[in-house]
């Protein structure tokens, strides 16, 4: 379970309030979708959920573990055990896709493996199976750098997935991606949610939104305004998009 008390965040000399008293409570197996206007905080709760930015307050438990309070242990079961994908994803570009998805991010990957690049036949399959789902498979030998921004994003997608992520953070993670692709993503994801338990918090267009989400989440002024389970929104919550 997550559970979130009182999340605030404030930028800038002057402390302009990004998110205020921001609170939920999560169990596995959600695919929870974040709407909102622009500057209303989506991609700020990502990053701070993801301790990519400081909270300038607020309790965050995962497990019964208190991150904040916990000190390195905390904040590493978030990195090794959360991915968070940017609009842009953070891969290496003189890596291929498939080694890209079979060595990780630094936090989730022995140092032996970053050093020497070698994998287990086993581990081989199942990345080369992910790339295959995420339509990727023809591209797995070529250099992330040769890649598009949609099909670098299914990389960062299919990494994750190899990587055994039990929450993954989402901004925008179809953007660029042509229909087809884009609904064949959220649908592999959506599935894992339901048979894995994965949990899923990301930031989607309100047609996906309104199809995908098992909840929804309508941010105004820093504030979840709206938390209700996924379907169609009234007119009342839309006025808030």
């Amino acid at each position: 379970m997550i559970t979130v008390e009182h999340l605030a965040k404030a930028v800038g000399e002057d402390k302009i309030p990004i998110l205020q008293d921001i609170g939920f409570q999560l169990e596995p197996g959600e695919f929870v979708v974040l709407l909102g206007a622009s500057g209303s905080g989506k991609s700020t709760l990502l990053r701070c959920l993801a301790l990519r930015q400081k909270w300038d307050r607020g309790n965050f438990r995962v497990d019964g573990v208190d991150i904040h309070k916990s000190f390195w242990t905390g904040r590493k079961k978030i990195r090794k055990e959360w991915a968070y994908l940017e609009q842009n994803a953070e891969l290496n570009p003189n890596r291929t896709a498939l080694k890209n998805v079979l060595i990780g991010q630094a936090s989730q990957t022995p140092l032996w493996r970053m050093a020497t690049g070698m994998v287990r036949s086993d581990d081989y399959m199942g990345a080369m199976d992910e790339l295959d789902a995420l339509g990727l498979l023809d591209k797995a030998k070529l250099k992330t750098s040769q890649l598009s921004g949609g099909e670098r994003q299914r990389v960062a997608i299919a990494r994750a997935l190899v990587h055994g992520a039990k929450v993954i953070l989402a901004d925008e993670p179809v953007t660029g991606l042509d229909p087809r692709t884009a609904e064949g993503v959220l649908e592999s994801l959506r599935r894992l949610c339901k048979e894995t338990g994965l949990t899923v918090i990301t930031v989607l267009p309100l047609e996906l939104a309104e199809r995908y989400a098992t909840r929804l989440w309508v941010l105004e002024d820093g504030r979840i305004r709206y938390d209700v389970k996924g379907r169609r929104l009234t007119s009342q919550e839309r006025l808030k998009l």
